[in-house]
């Protein structure tokens, strides 16, 4: 207990010191909140890992010494790892944390809420400063130079530059692994035979046999203290990381279709209005959206209080994240997991109809502000019906530019404000000039269910100013990412302002992908916030064709694999096209951020061929890559190692309740044989090499550092 303690006196100087966070005299106070909620859950899961390690022990002795030499050890890792990094090296303070002179409580604990006063704010920039001078007049200075850079082949066919970063063992488990994965019959099962695994072999066997399989390949561990290691490695050789908590509910799909309808249907009922859209109900037969879907984790709805606990998981990734990573990794969540899906299905139907709305009113068609119209312009429309007061109303609340409209409802207002969404969701009727709703009557309790998801995407997103860490919310199905784009764009309009730190998904097997994301970059510009996208392929498309079909609407899916691609392709390129005219014009070319987030050689060679020839290069940190920690392995480390921006997609989680999220990853592998294969081949050539060379027992070193 003493040496508790101690440890409890030491969390100010060490994990102050650990987050890197730069802190001056000047520095917003936010940002020290930001530091001490980090030390905080830090130190706390130390110590509790450390009483465990007492526990085990028969002898009060043994279990203070054992104690003391994990702590000590670790305790060495950290500074030792932090004193080549500290000195002289300044990094940024997050956006949007405002300036606070009271003190603040966080919340880290494991079952729950658990509170900690913190300290002023001036006392712990005081403390910060001194040991850090302290730090600096003993430690040696960084050394100085070029960091190391290596050619990048873009035939991505080396398989020393792919796999440099790896033990033997650890080809040789990812060759096994793959291997697993070539076979449809036991991937077929993964599942049941994972379970079965279980019960024949115990929890602890089990557990050491997935370590040493499927999990040690696609998972970086189990809590925010054993990931670091891999992060760590990961950043030696030029990869950052993308963090998940990728704990999954392995429930029924009976289970998951009851939950969902009765999540995606209002209190008042499912009443389908003159003009309702079908895709935006609930239909039993899709109800789980499981289905189809192998690349995704899904959430299903229970309750209010699982949403808190949810948001407090993403606390915990952000919190991981900064302070393993120091500025430049990425958290992903998902908007599903933070309220009811019936409030997002509704919020996408009054996005389409006042689509529906513009184009039946004015002509044309896609999103309110690509119909370049003003107030003017509907004061027209609407003159027949002559000094109406409640289109005047309406026009009030227009949000319009120099440029044109912008939006028919006051967005900013939904997202920041206490607005009533049966209130605010209605448009003249341009024969009569009554009101008309496009949403649905909403119980004030369901109004209230959507005023605290909005807090909590608030207050994840406010953290991760703080913490310096972006956000990358995730894309989902078409009947839900209306409204997901949308609070996600009002979100980066909010926190956006000096740099990104809120990303949007966009699914290119999506027709309207490309309409979509030069619509968003036009809304970035027009109200000059930072505009970042991840760009991938998806998820859901053989689900979404189904549900189509089943439903009687559009197909909203490419016809195919080649038309996607081509999707992709447009899309990045009109990106890469406005960050160039930004260039040219001397603007910020940051102000667009984009993720290249493809297992597919292709896309990447040419993202890289668009770069070079438009004059974009790595060092103007507009554009970056990712894949999935164990897959394309060949793809990510030699970017990362050349000097691009490259990252990894690291889940993390209990051994057990990772089993959902393993059994996917082996369905998504089955799929890409072709990847499979060239990943083998590669992973053979380097163990041959290693087995020649007499370097069977090559240990990693990295001296990289990633852009």
């Amino acid at each position: 207990m003493a040496l508790l303690r101690s440890l409890r006196t030491q969390r100010t100087t060490t994990y102050l010191i650990y987050s890197r966070t730069s802190v001056n005299v000047s520095s917003s106070s936010s940002a020290a909140v930001a530091a001490i909620r980090r030390s905080l859950h830090t130190t706390t899961a130390l110590e509790v890992d450390v009483q465990a390690n007492s526990q085990s022990s028969s002898n009060q002795e043994l279990q203070h010494g054992q104690a003391a030499n994990i702590l000590r050890r670790r305790q060495q890792q950290h500074h030792h790892h932090l004193l080549s990094r500290l000195i002289g090296t300044p990094v940024g303070v997050g956006v949007g944390g405002g300036s606070r002179q009271h003190a603040r409580y966080v919340h880290s604990g494991q079952n729950g809420r658990q509170s900690h006063q913190l300290v002023q704010p001036e006392v712990i920039v005081g403390e910060t400063m001194r040991d850090k001078r302290q730090l600096g007049k003993s430690a040696s200075p960084k050394p100085t130079g070029t960091p190391q850079r290596d050619p990048l082949d873009v035939s991505f066919n080396d398989p020393i530059a792919a796999f440099k970063s790896k033990t033997t063992w650890e080809l040789v488990r990812a060759y096994m692994v793959y291997m697993i994965c070539s076979s449809e019959k036991l991937v077929e099962h993964n599942m049941t035979l994972m379970k079965w695994s279980k019960q024949i072999l115990g929890t602890r066997l089990f557990t050491m046999l997935m370590k040493a399989t499927f999990y040690g390949h696609f998972v970086a561990g189990e809590d925010q203290i054993k990931i670091i290691p891999t992060l760590e490695r990961l950043r030696s050789f030029g990869v950052k990381p993308i963090l998940d908590y990728s704990v999954e509910e392995d429930i029924s799909q009976e289970e998951a279709e009851k939950r969902e309808v009765e999540s995606s249907v209002s209190s008042a009922g499912d009443n389908k209005e003159e003009g309702a859209m079908p895709q935006y109900h609930v239909d039993k037969s899709f109800a789980d959206r499981r289905y189809k879907v192998s690349s995704a984790r899904t959430y299903f709805y229970l309750n209010e209080a699982t949403c808190e606990r949810n948001m407090e998981t993403f606390i915990k990734c952000l919190e991981a994240v900064s302070g393993a990573t120091f500025g430049t990794g990425i958290t992903a969540i998902k908007l599903t997991a933070l309220g009811r899906p019936q409030l997002l299905l509704q919020l996408s139907e009054v996005i389409m109809r006042t689509r529906q709305y513009m184009e039946d009113l004015m002509g044309g068609q896609g999103n309110v502000l690509t119909h370049h119209k003003t107030i003017k312009d509907l004061e027209k429309y609407y003159a027949t019906l002559g000094d109406n007061k409640n289109v005047q109303d309406f026009l009030k609340n227009v949000t319009s530019d120099k440029e044109g409209i912008l939006h028919l409802f006051p967005w900013s207002g939904i997202v920041d404000e206490d607005s009533q969404l049966s209130d605010t969701f209605r448009v003249p009727d341009p024969q009569t000039g009554q009101m008309r709703r496009l949403i649905s009557q909403i119980p004030p309790k369901e109004e209230e269910m959507f005023r605290n998801m909005i807090r909590r995407l608030n207050t994840i997103v406010k953290t991760a100013a703080e913490l310096d860490v972006r956000i990358m919310i995730d894309a989902e199905q078409t009947y839900f990412q209306p409204a997901i784009s949308r609070i996600t764009l009002e979100m980066m309009r909010k926190y956006n302002k000096d740099k990104a730190i809120v990303f949007n998904t966009y699914q290119c097997y999506l027709r309207e992908s490309f309409r979509e994301v030069g619509t968003d970059l036009e809304q970035a510009k027009r109200q000059n916030f930072y505009f970042g996208a991840k760009l991938v392929r998806g998820a859901y498309m053989e689900q979404e064709r189904a549900r189509a079909q089943a439903l009687g609407y559009p197909d909203p899916v490419n016809p195919t694999y080649e038309a996607t691609t081509d999707m992709y392709h447009k899309t990045l390129s009109e990106c890469l096209r406005r960050i160039k005219l930004m260039k040219d014009c001397g603007d910020d070319a940051r102000k667009i951020g984009i993720m290249v987030a493809s297992h597919n050689e292709d896309t990447v060679r040419f993202a890289i061929e668009q770069m070079n020839q438009i004059g974009i290069s790595p060092e103007d940190k507009v554009i970056c890559f990712g894949q999935l920690l164990g897959m394309c392995d060949y793809i990510t480390f030699p970017l990362g190692q050349a000097g691009y921006s490259a990252y990894k997609y690291i889940p993390y989680g209990p051994v057990e309740e990772v089993l959902p999220y393993l059994s996917r990853r082996a369905q998504e592998n089955k799929g890409v044989l072709k990847k499979i294969k060239k990943e083998k081949r590669l992973l053979m050539a380097e163990i041959r090499r290693r087995l020649l060379r007499g370097q069977l027992f090559y240990k990693p070193k990295g001296n990289y550092v990633p852009i």
